[in-house]
């Protein structure tokens, strides 16, 4: 129970990579805010983990403040932040709409800003310490064709890791963000089919040597993999790891 006695706020919590977190977090120990757009996944989620759902488009800055306030006041605090929320647009740059380019920046940087923003103010307030965890990507480091919005803002992330690990120094709050290799969640599997559209290859393809070739050994990141981390980073006894990005990956971007 590495997280007992925690409260953990994760967005994007409905499915895929932040349900896995939300519950991996639950199992040990912690309480879990599970916060989602989709409010029906979100409750059902709350409802196995014995925490609560809020509905949270995390580009609306009055719902991200409404949603941290909520599990503040109902679960006890926030402990721990999981910025996790994103999607993806695949399309060359010649072709990619700006309204395309707002939307996949705007969840993911400018979410996590605000959520960064309103978690910290709780655990300044609470004076007890805590851990932000940013939810980045191999692509935080390094880039990929089709996809110049999730580069970019992946990399932002990265910086915002950063900057809040350097403020968040003097409330005891540490800063640190996971970059995943592909993980096979249904936001990859959506891209499968996209990448083989434009780059004119097979789904498998894609896979063997697209998303999977600069691995050691060909496999996908799993979700428990990175649930795992999080509850590393979430339980480590100092404030000494802070500001650090951990790649995590089958060996895809060594450093």
């Amino acid at each position: 129970m590495r997280l007992d006695g925690k409260v953990a706020l994760v967005t994007g919590a409905a499915s895929g990579l932040g349900l896995a977190i939300a519950q991996t977090f639950s199992r040990e120990g912690a309480k879990v805010c599970v916060a989602d757009v989709n409010v029906k996944g979100a409750e059902a989620a709350a409802r196995e983990l014995r925490g609560i759902a809020v509905a949270m488009d995390v580009t609306h800055e009055d719902q991200v403040d409404a949603g941290v306030s909520r599990c503040a006041r109902e679960l006890g605090g926030v402990d721990i932040m999981v910025s996790n929320a994103g999607v993806q647009h695949i399309a060359p740059l010649t072709e990619f709409g700006y309204a395309d380019w707002r939307r996949v920046v705007a969840i993911h940087l400018d979410g996590g800003f605000l959520l960064t923003r309103a978690c910290l103010r709780e655990m300044a307030k609470r004076k007890r310490g805590g851990t932000l965890l940013y939810m980045g990507s191999v692509h935080s480091k390094e880039a990929s064709p089709l996809k110049a919005a999730y580069v970019a803002a992946k990399h932002g992330l990265l910086g915002l890791c950063r900057a809040a690990a350097k403020e968040g120094a003097q409330y005891g709050v540490r800063s640190n963000i996971i970059c995943p290799g592909f993980v096979r969640t249904p936001l990859v599997e959506k891209q499968i089919p996209e990448q083989a559209r434009d780059l004119g290859i097979s789904e498998e393809r894609v896979v063997k040597e697209v998303m999977l070739k600069n691995t050691v050994d060909g496999e996908f990141t799993t979700t428990s993999d990175v649930a795992e981390l999080g509850v590393f980073l979430a339980a480590f006894p100092t404030n000494a790891l802070t500001g650090q990005s951990i790649v995590v990956s089958h060996g895809w971007h060594m450093g």
